[in-house]
């Protein structure tokens, strides 16, 4: 029985797989699944969650909730899904998801308790209820209907829509129906914790937010779900319910962007690298691991995510002290910013040497950020904390002078990871730099891998193309330069002049040869105007030297004009003017750059050493290789080309030094054509059956049914050679005998038009997927993929963001600066980084920080000019100090004047009068530091300090103020005060 392929048949396959790894699954019968549950627990079509199956599992899961006042609780939870803006909704839900709700019980002899009433039962995920059903309708101002939805408890977490590429559509077409969705019912994603877009072949993810180009494929699997299908790999391994309420639990972000927030859930290589660090250390067997991944995919989230879950998970570390540490003041501020950004409540930055060292004496638990240099004179064996985890960014760099041993001195007993994209393995001796020996235990190279190859197959990183330029014809005039070298060297034996030549006729002597150099000008000009300018990319030429490097610049300007070309290095005095008119100082140089990543001049940039590494810009294309790079260098050189942009399909390298000389560029190709002369119809359809059974007897072994394992199977079968051939050439052959045979009945009668229509749809879900292999560059893609997997791996991409220390002097000598941008940049960079540690200290440091954000955003967005971005945010520096001198006249400490502030600006109907706000404020204040032990490390996040805090404001606002409404119903509230206590008081 043929069954022709089609989205249906995806959607009941991936029923079916969810079936087997423990959802209960509705619709694998063909019907409308969301019916059962919609009829079994009587929902409305325009609500999207089962309330009646949700208010079954609360009474379940927790002991104060009964039936006779879940109606009250699901009332207030109702309240939760109104949201004006989705990603605010999603991330208030999100903390009720993870840490409960509030909820005020009356108890029988008339007290009331404030409880958290649990939605979800994560440490016992067999009590909940699992459902995946299709077909889930939901109507409100439009309706929508998904194909597939993840329920627990009632409450939908994944919104699935499927494609077939038999029909013609794919997973990039699934992803605009789920924004639309997003869209038009923002409510069914308040709740949720991603999407899944999928097709026949391919599926992707995407938190629930997230832009079409954050939709990325899950890959790996433990070896329970491994499977040659790949997309019922993923399905598996990210959908089991264990791993979901994992990554619901703890693997959840949310960064704040000047185009608003984001939403942030794991890569799947993050994710799996993440729980090898837990397992390690919750084992305790060795203290050493090292991760490498390459560039571009993400180590800082993975450090982080590593670090929340560190600091949050008892079972895996009791109260754990963990430090990041970075090796560049640059990466410092990356990674500080990134921190303010996720809003993290537990870390703190070392900002000197004596500070790192008191953090490491108190050992308090939190996450500690700090370069490696400020270990440098921090006093051995001062570890206070004896769980410390120490996370190493860029780890193959740690091992230079003595800094590694400082850390070691320092924190003797901690478990230390590395993570790199580019490890050393100079040798095997004891003195030879090798990041294997440093950060692995005996017989394990590495605790876990994600490869080159792998980022380009996931798209995190793009495929790079070699063309060698290497070989130039010279005419040498020999008896010339005979007759001046024994001239010159004439005091000089044979043996001394062969090792001059040796020793100083070099590459660089070679790339500095002016006739060269203006052959291999000409050749840049060209390709550049031919390849890299008509579609809006640009390039960048790296010399050995910098006299090389004028040398290009002079005879590139002359040809492209100074507003197109660049040159970058620093000279001195003692430079010939050859080099010294290229000089550029820092504050040039970061223009030059900032103008380079925008759509202005210049378009090349011609380089020495600078932006070989910590340079990122999408935007660059192009390398115009003229410097004989190994090793890292060349691995960092490669990175400059290969970073995603839209449009931009891979980075490219013209190599001048014959660095990759041995790379294949002989491809052969062959082009067959057929012609077929009108014959007989009876002749052609015994023909056409005679064809029609070649074809299909390639698919031997696979159901010609509509599922998706089937064409998932068939697709594999025929996307490699010799089997593509076949197909390809069989197929177009049956086309044309089907046409020319076409209309006649006994197609229908003997089955042989469903078998063609079977074939038809594989033949289309086949073009959909090797789109493009019949392009010879797609296959030097794909060789050049194994090459650089083979033989390269490329370090991380960082951005450059200076910091500066607040403050009057601060401003006096911003005003010095030039220019308005660079002045911008730093005044807001100076400015959050006074604000990050402080935003929930107080309401006003909330609302500038907001405005900082704002702020930036419409000045990086051309909203608002460089001189306009420097008055408003100086006016927001002003603001900011003038919060302290406010509570000073006010003559209230910061916990008081914090609250005093909320009370007046924030609710200022809730209270009679700012005298009223005073009071209530200075009265908790006072009760909380006579109730609240803060003399423990870890008193800020025990669960005995957060209850005592509710209790004193039950205490103070309903008892003696009559004041219940501020917290009643309103977790923020609540949340708020906590932290203006803890943070104004730790």
């Amino acid at each position: 029985m043929v069954s022709i392929p089609s989205e249906g048949g995806v959607e009941r396959s991936l029923l079916s797989w969810l079936d087997g790894v423990g959802w209960e699954t509705h619709g694998q019968d063909g019907d409308r699944g969301a019916n059962v549950l919609d009829e079994a627990y009587e929902r409305d079509s325009h609500e999207v969650i089962y309330w009646n199956l949700l208010a079954e599992q609360v009474v379940a899961l927790n002991d104060a909730v009964t039936e006779d006042n879940v109606e009250k609780f699901i009332s207030s939870l109702k309240r939760d899904l109104d949201a004006e803006n989705l990603m605010d909704g999603n991330r208030e839900f999100h903390r009720l998801l993870t840490k409960g709700k509030t909820f005020s019980v009356q108890h029988d002899d008339g007290t009331t308790e404030t409880i958290y009433v649990d939605l979800i039962d994560y440490e016992n995920p067999e009590n909940n209820r699992f459902h995946a059903v299709n077909q889930f309708s939901v109507s409100r101002e439009t309706t929508i209907r998904p194909d597939v939805n993840l329920f627990v408890n009632g409450i939908p977490l994944v919104t699935m829509e499927l494609k077939s590429r038999a029909q013609d559509n794919d997973w990039h077409d699934a992803v605009r129906d789920l924004k639309d969705y997003e869209e038009d019912v923002p409510r069914l994603f308040v709740p949720g914790l991603f999407n899944i877009a999928a097709d026949t072949m391919e599926l992707r993810y995407g938190a629930v937010g997230a832009p079409k180009e954050f939709y990325e494929p899950w890959k790996d699997a433990p070896e329970v779900y491994k499977d040659d299908n790949t997309m019922r790999q993923a399905v598996k391994a990210i959908c089991n319910p264990e791993t979901l309420l994992d990554l619901l639990k703890h693997f959840v972000f949310y960064e704040r962007r000047a185009g608003g927030d984001a939403k942030i859930v794991p890569r799947y290589m993050q994710y799996y690298a993440v729980n090898e660090i837990l397992n390690r250390v919750d084992e305790a067997e060795h203290k050493r691991g090292l991760i490498w991944h390459t560039q571009g995919s993400g180590k800082s989230f993975t450090m982080l995510y590593a670090a929340e879950n560190l600091l949050s998970r008892p079972t895996v570390a009791r109260n754990p002290q963990v430090f990041v540490i970075v090796d560049t003041d640059k990466l410092n501020s990356q990674m500080r910013d990134q921190l303010a950004n996720l809003s993290l409540d537990r870390w703190t930055e070392a900002e000197s040497i004596d500070h790192l060292q008191r953090l490491i004496e108190q050992g308090q638990s939190e996450l500690v950020l700090t370069t490696i240099q400020k270990f440098e004179s921090v006093d051995p064996d001062v570890q206070g904390n004896d769980e410390v985890i120490v996370m190493s960014d860029e780890a193959h760099r740690f091992m230079e002078a003595d800094l590694g041993s400082r850390l070691d001195a320092a924190l003797p007993d901690c478990y230390h990871f590395g993570f790199t994209g580019t490890p050393v393995r100079e040798g095997e001796r004891e003195k030879d730099k090798n990041t294997f020996r440093e950060f692995s235990p005996e017989g394990e190279d590495y605790l876990h891998r994600y490869s080159v190859k792998q980022g380009i197959e996931d798209g995190l990183i793009l495929p790079v193309y070699f063309t060698l330029r290497h070989e130039m014809e010279w005419e040498i005039d020999e008896a010339g330069l005979d007759e001046e070298f024994e001239q010159e060297f004439r005091g000089m034996t044979s043996d001394e002049k062969r090792e001059f030549i040796r020793d100083n006729v070099n590459a660089t002597t070679l790339a500095e040869i002016e006739p060269r150099v203006d052959r291999a000008v000409d050749e840049i000009d060209q390709h550049y105007d031919e390849h890299v300018d008509p579609n809006g990319w640009k390039g960048m030429v790296v010399t050995p030297s910098r006299r090389s490097a004028a040398l290009y610049g002079e005879r590139l300007i002359e040809r492209r004009g100074e507003e197109e070309v660049e040159v970058l290095y620093t000279s001195t005095k003692d430079d010939p003017d050859l080099i010294q008119q290229f000089h550029t100082d820092s504050e040039e140089r970061d223009s030059i750059v900032k103008a380079f990543n925008q759509e202005e001049n210049p378009n090349l940039l011609v380089v020495h050493n600078m932006l070989l590494t910590g340079f990122d810009a999408p935007v660059l294309k192009t390398m115009y290789l003229d410097r004989n790079l190994k090793n890292h260098n060349l691995m960092q050189a490669i990175a400059r080309t290969n970073r995603p942009a839209a449009g931009k399909e891979n980075g490219e390298i013209v190599d001048f030094q014959g660095v990759f000389e041995n790379i294949d560029e002989a491809l052969d190709y062959d082009a067959e054509t057929k012609a077929y002369a009108a014959r007989d119809k009876d002749e052609l359809f015994d023909e056409l059956v005679d064809q029609l059974e070649s074809v299909m007897s390639i698919f031997d072994g696979i159901p010609k049914d509509n599922t998706q394992e089937a064409t998932y199977d068939a697709v594999n079968r025929v996307s490699t050679h010799p089997e593509r051939r076949e197909f390809k050439q069989r197929f177009r052959r049956l086309q044309n005998l089907y046409e020319a045979v076409a209309p006649d009945g006994r197609l229908v009668k003997e089955g042989i038009e469903r078998d063609y229509k079977w074939l038809s749809r594989i033949h289309v879900a086949f073009k959909r997927t090797t789109s493009g292999d019949d392009d010879p560059e797609e296959d030097m893609r794909e060789k050049t993929r194994d090459i650089i997997s083979n033989n390269v791996e490329i370090t991380e991409i960082k951005r450059d963001f200076p910091t500066y220390k607040l403050g009057e002097e601060f401003l006096e000598d911003v005003e010095g600066l030039d220019n308005p941008g660079v002045k911008a940049s730093q005044i807001a960079h100076a400015t959050r980084e006074h604000l990050h540690p402080r935003e929930n200290q107080n309401p006003r440091y909330k609302r500038l920080s907001e405005r900082v954000t704002d702020i930036v955003g419409r000045w990086q967005g051309d909203e608002m000019s460089d001189p306009e971005a420097v008055e408003a945010l100086k006016s927001v520096e002003e603001e900011l100090l003038s919060v302290e001198e406010d509570a000073e006249e006010q003559g209230m400490d910061d916990a008081e004047f914090a609250i005093y502030t909320h009370l007046t600006e924030e609710t200022p109907e809730a209270v009679d009068s700012d005298d009223h706000a005073e009071e209530v404020a200075e009265e908790i204040v006072s009760q909380f530091r006579d109730r609240v032990d803060r003399d423990y490390y870890g008193w800020k996040t025990n669960q005995q300090t957060i209850a005592e805090i509710e209790r004193i404001l039950l205490d103070v606002l309903v008892v003696n103020h009559d004041l219940g409404h501020l917290i009643q119903g309103d977790d923020e509230f609540v949340d708020d005060v906590r932290n203006y206590l803890i943070e104004n008081d730790g």
